[in-house]
């Protein structure tokens, strides 16, 4: 059996049909050809589509066989009954660029439309499917579409058509001594107005076949058995059928459908490939299943892009790096910075002998200097990335660039705080001491922070050191317009618990800046400018705080861009170091260019015993002191007032009680013999005087200014009306003589003090009074002072 048309694959299967023979390809014969376009363009990567049909099917499945082991994947096999939406968008989700498909003029229809919706079409996907469409195929099915008629022809342009080819192209004499282009001109004009097939030439090769099997059977039949002939087959002659199956199987000519051989059974024919074009299909190539060659016309095809669609999306990696314009401008700003820093120290060390700089610790200046420099080198370090250095390099300069900056940072804030120290330490000297605190104790200062910092880091690097990482951003288009997707890569200097270390080290900052800002507070009213730097201190520390902050939360949100991060990073170190050394050095550099006494002189702080004139703004501690003496010499003053009159009160209690005794005439010769000192001592209590320095008061005894002699003489001051003259008059002392000594001397005497309160009783006996009694002195005086 021949057949010039059927095309079905299941005919291909010996068993059932040993006998079947076809001049026309096999479906299945587009396999080899599109496994041929496959390599030609190096797409290793594939997925398939494929309509619920048996035919499609099986041509799905044969080609599965055909591509595999060949390097070629099949990423993604999809099926579908009616609607292929679902199955498009598993392609897409998969990212399958090339699509072969096998689905007949309907289904394509519905296929284009869902490719165009999800966007599966143009420069970055190419679709292979059947080439035996009926021309202007897609008008027939528009309208049972929900796509228009222009996305359907923009999801279609550049598709690919894969089928056996009709005639062939070649101008060579077939069998029949006519070339294929003869043929056709004489197959047209014969045919007429009827109806054409491109299934003609195959027939018309048909007949060849089996014309030339006819006839190397009979030459057989000829040269082997003169007895028997062809005109004696019979369908039960198996010898001659075998004799018919051998001839057909070496058939091999050149008709006008292209070379005819068989194997096994099935046409090693030519396929072609078309390709849709602006609306029409246009040849593009052949594969010659016999030779196993592919020819591509004139490269014909026309691809959406400027190559050929890749086969999936290509990630290309690309470091992110550091500007190099950028990193020199920072670099150049750098230079300055240290220039300036280098400026400064030796300014520094060329006037060190100057008073103004030694008061300010030219060491320190020197220390802080040198911090500065050390913050401008991190610059340089954090602009060398992956495009400068290698990875193993890289690494390195993670540990390096943060011991710098660390240490850079301490180092010229330890100095400033240091020195702030010393000035604090001196002028807060409450004893008033001598005091004297040398450079080599502000290095040890400065020594110890660096000490801590190096515990800190030696800590961070042996227990979990920084490395170098990798991250990965989302893919990105190509800014060239290719068929690739930008993977961006970024450095990075981290390790696993990278938060926790940065706390360690922020935290330490922060208390060195608290530490500064407190000296910077306590040191306020230093007068002497060559020793108090702390309102620039107080600036630098405000600058750095605010400036680190800002630049730590820009510099977190702007990982993903180095150019950026790198730029505030460097601009907030730059920063900060010019800052600080300006606020240091510059006010020095212009006191010293201008006036470089008044630093030292015009607002200092003298005391001296033979001091002439007080200086009118005399230091906070002294004013402090002399208020409060003055404060106690005020209360003093009030309780010598209060004192004085409850004196007076007493003796009008006493005067009073004296008037109701009797006079005993015994008893006055007594008292006036006896202990005329006594009342002399008690009853001449005159007041409390405050001495001239206002630091002790004296209580005056009357009696030492009148002698006893004089009671009875006239005093001009006795006319005075004051209560306490009055009851001290030698009348009034002359009725009170009734009351008992033993009873004044308990009972009056120890509210000033004159007599210990401790005794609880009278004295009774001669030598318990106070005649016998030694009375101390101390009764008389009441002395209060500083």
């Amino acid at each position: 059996q021949l057949s010039f048309a059927a095309t079905t694959p299941e005919l291909a299967d010996k068993k059932k049909y040993p006998y079947f023979f076809r001049t026309v390809p096999s479906d299945n014969a587009v396999n080899p050809a599109i496994l041929k376009l496959l390599k030609y363009y190096q797409w290793k990567r594939v997925g398939t589509l494929t309509q619920d049909v048996q035919r499609f099917s099986e041509v799905r499945n044969d080609l599965t066989g055909v591509l595999y082991g060949e390097d070629i994947e099949i990423s993604d096999t999809e099926s579908f009954s009616n609607d292929p939406c679902t199955s498009v968008k598993k392609l897409k989700g998969n990212d399958v660029r090339i699509i072969l498909g096998q689905f007949d003029e309907e289904m394509a229809v519905k296929v284009f439309c869902c490719a165009y919706d999800e966007e599966m079409y143009g420069s970055k996907y190419q679709w292979i499917i059947p080439g035996w469409y009926e021309n202007l195929w897609w008008q027939s099915w528009i309208n049972s579409s929900q796509c228009l008629s222009k996305n359907l022809l923009a999801a279609m342009e550049g598709y690919i058509g894969v089928d056996f080819e009709p005639l062939s192209s070649k101008m060579l004499k077939t069998i029949s001594g006519r070339t294929p282009q003869q043929y056709e001109k004489e197959y047209n004009a014969k045919r007429g107005d009827g109806q054409s097939s491109k299934f003609h030439g195959y027939a018309y090769d048909g007949i060849w076949v089996i014309a030339k099997t006819l006839q190397r059977a009979m030459k057989y039949l000829n040269a082997t058995n003169k007895h028997q002939k062809i005109e004696d087959f019979n369908y039960t002659n198996h010898k001659l059928g075998k004799i018919f199956l051998d001839a057909m199987n070496e058939t091999n000519f050149f008709g006008v459908t292209g070379q005819v051989v068989f194997r096994n059974g099935e046409r090693m024919g030519t396929i072609k490939f078309t390709q849709f074009q602006e609306r029409k299909e246009v040849k593009v190539g052949e594969y010659n299943a016999v030779a196993d060659t592919l020819e591509i016309i004139n490269n014909s095809i026309r691809f959406q892009g400027l190559e050929p669609p890749k086969d999936k999306t290509i990630i290309q990696e690309e470091l992110r790096k550091i500007s190099l314009p950028l990193y020199s401008i920072l670099s150049a700003l750098t230079i300055l910075g240290m220039i300036m820093a280098s400026a400064f120290l030796f300014f520094n060390i060329k006037n060190r002998n100057q008073k103004l700089i030694k008061m300010s610790s030219p060491y320190m200046n020197n220390l802080i200097i040198l911090g500065g420099m050390l913050s401008y080198a991190s610059i340089f370090l954090f602009g060398l990335d992956g495009s400068f250095v290698s990875e193993k390099t890289f690494e390195t300069l993670c540990t390096v660039r943060t011991w710098i900056l660390t240490v850079g940072y301490t180092t010229a804030f330890g100095a400033m705080f240091a020195k702030t120290w010393r000035v604090h330490a001196i002028f807060k000297n409450v004893k008033m001491k001598k005091k004297i605190i040398k450079d080599q104790k502000l290095l040890v200062i400065v020594g110890g922070m660096l000490l801590i910092d190096l515990c800190i880091l030696i800590c961070w690097q042996v227990v979990d050191p920084l490395r170098r990482t990798v991250e990965k951003y989302n893919m990105e288009p190509d800014p060239a317009g290719r068929d690739i997707s930008i993977r961006p890569i970024l450095e990075h200097c981290e390790n696993t618990h990278m938060t926790i270390w940065l706390g360690i080290v922020y935290a330490y900052k922060g208390l060195l800046m608290l530490f500064g800002c407190f000296l910077a507070w306590e040191t306020r009213n230093v007068s002497i400018p060559a020793l108090n730097d702390s309102k620039y201190i107080g600036m630098s520390v405000y600058n750095v705080g605010i400036m680190c902050i800002i630049g730590a939360a820009v510099s977190f949100l702007t990982r993903d861009q180095p150019n950026v991060q790198f730029c505030i990073v460097a601009l907030v170190i730059i920063f900060c170091s010019t800052i600080t050394l300006c606020l240091v050095f510059v006010p020095k550099l212009i006191t010293l260019r201008t006036n470089p006494d008044a630093a030292t002189q015009n607002r200092r702080f003298q005391f001296t015993q033979n001091q002439k004139k007080e200086d009118s703004k005399t230091s906070t501690s002294v004013t402090s002191v002399n208020q409060a003496s003055t404060s106690r010499l005020e209360g003093l003053q009030s309780e010598n007032h209060r004192l004085r009159m409850k004196i007076t009160e007493l003796d009008k209690d006493l005067e009073e009680v004296t008037m109701q005794l009797q006079d005993t005439p015994e008893k006055t010769t007594y008292i006036k013999q006896n202990h005329y000192q006594d009342l002399n001592d008690i009853l001449s209590i005159r007041n409390f005087t405050d001495s001239k320095d206002g630091e002790k008061a004296i209580l005056k005894n009357h009696l030492d200014q009148n002698p006893p002699a004089q009671w009875g003489s006239s005093d001009p001051s006795r006319t005075s009306k004051d209560p306490i003259e009055d009851i001290n008059s030698p009348e009034h002392i002359q009725r009170r003589l009734s009351l008992q000594l033993p009873i004044l001397h308990h009972a009056y005497l120890p509210s000033i003090g004159g007599v210990d309160a401790s005794c609880a009783s009278p004295c009774v006996s001669p030598s318990a009074s106070p005649r016998h009694r030694h009375v101390p002195p101390s009764f008389r005086v009441m002395v209060s002072g500083l």
